[in-house]
């Protein structure tokens, strides 16, 4: 007897997959547990196998196509069944769409180009007469004609105060503006995107978070010398080359084993204090964000981080990400110093009450002992939801982090390097 297989749920998050391809065609024979297709969900692009064995009679949704999560994706049967009867069965869950996204019919208004002047006379004595305007043509001397060509005057744009309206030498002369350079035409333009899975997910997640938790900000500058000179001498014998990044997370971690209020979750009626440290590090890629976690961060030493960073990142480029890999966050850092940014305040990741925002290492004078010298400087705010964190509790976890990563002795030690 013939089998329905639906869109799956791959995430806590997913209400709708696209086929990023199909692994069989219609009459292939399908055992349990061989790949059936690649679908890419709001986070990743993940593997789907079958659970049933039998020939693929039908394929409900077309690679490049979404569909809503529960609708027909596929039906396995036997060689030669009809599947018609229960398709029409199913017919209120089809797929959302089954057209390709690339070949979607485009609205009319989709894309428009429509060549207007850039820069119009406002005042009067640059306005063409209304009998001008209406039929196209205008009245001129020849002499004016020809002044008005020497000067590269756009002649339809001076007013005449000859008979009916003739444009005359004086007309030419007193004309203020309406040259060559003055009339600059182009064209408006615009393309419209469809908006990818992830995209949406992170429109709804970040949206609720700032909507619905109140954020407040605590900005503070850290003196980063110390980490400099010691990520210069690690990295020089040591085997995996340590980012400041990984310092910042090292320094997270172990400030949120001190601060356990602030590696929290708020859950309505409840507030969750995680005993455990899962740091979220938000990483870019093509479609948007990914926030990859670094699973008992406080108990990993320098080395161990750096390593499991640059493989989580890569695998969310590659959308290899699975959802062990993206799951149970605790508290997130988001830094954009890469980028050149001094400053910026981050949206709250939920379920975490609170998020880091890294800037830029910046090059500036600073007091030291007394005297002014070159510093290196960095900005961090922690953004943090006020139904769990006050303002105190949130100011006391900074200047501990800022204490740790002003001195990296304190921080790491021998067995943490």
């Amino acid at each position: 007897m013939a089998e329905v297989i639906k869109m799956p749920r791959l995430s806590d998050t997913m209400t709708e997959g696209v086929v990023a391809k199909w692994h069989k065609k219609i009459g292939d024979t399908v055992k349990s547990g061989e790949l059936l297709a690649d679908i890419e969900t709001d986070k990743a692009t993940m593997e789907f196998e079958s659970f049933s064995n039998g020939v693929l009679l039908h394929i409900g949704v077309q690679e490049g196509a979404k569909a809503a999560v529960d609708s027909i994706l596929a039906v396995l049967g036997e060689k030669g069944e009809d599947v018609t009867s229960l398709l029409a069965a199913n017919s209120q869950k089809e797929v959302i769409s089954e057209t390709k996204i690339e070949k979607q019919p485009v609205p009319e208004n989709k894309e428009k180009n429509t060549s207007i002047p850039a820069i119009l006379p406002t005042t009067q004595n640059n306005t063409p007469s209304s009998k001008i305007a209406t039929s196209g043509k205008y009245k001129a001397s020849p002499l004016a004609r020809k002044l008005a060509a020497e000067k590269g005057l756009n002649i339809s744009f001076v007013k005449g105060s000859g008979e009916a309206g003739r444009i005359v030498k004086r007309d030419i002369d007193s004309f203020s503006g309406g040259n060559a350079s003055s009339f600059y035409t182009s064209t408006e333009s615009y393309v419209e995107e469809e908006v990818s899975q992830m995209r949406k997910t992170i429109a709804k997640r970040l949206s609720e978070s700032k909507f619905s938790s109140p954020h407040f900000y605590l900005t503070m500058e850290v003196d980063m010398d110390g980490v400099i000179e010691a990520r210069k001498i690690i990295n020089e014998t040591n085997h995996t080359k340590i980012s400041f990044n990984d310092f910042v997370i090292k320094a997270t971690a172990a400030a949120l084993r001190q601060h356990p209020n602030v590696n929290s979750s708020w859950l309505g009626d409840k507030i969750r204090r995680n005993n455990h440290i899962h740091i979220g590090v938000a990483v870019a890629v093509t479609d948007g964000l990914l926030v990859p976690v670094i699973r008992f961060s406080d108990g990993k030493t320098l080395s161990q981080i750096a390593e499991e960073v640059k493989q989580l990142a890569e695998k969310a480029k590659q959308k290899l990400l699975q959802p062990k890999d993206w799951e149970g966050n605790t508290f997130t850092i988001s830094n954009l110093g890469m980028y050149g940014i001094e400053e910026f305040t981050a949206i709250i990741n939920p379920p975490d009450a609170c998020i880091l925002a890294v800037g830029g290492i910046k090059q500036k004078p600073v007091v030291k002992n007394g005297s002014v010298v070159p510093g290196n400087v960095m900005k961090v705010t922690l953004s943090c939801d006020h139904r769990v964190v006050d303002g105190a509790t949130g100011s006391e976890f900074l200047n501990t982090f800022k204490r740790l990563i002003e001195n990296p002795v304190l921080l790491l030690g021998s067995q943490n390097i």
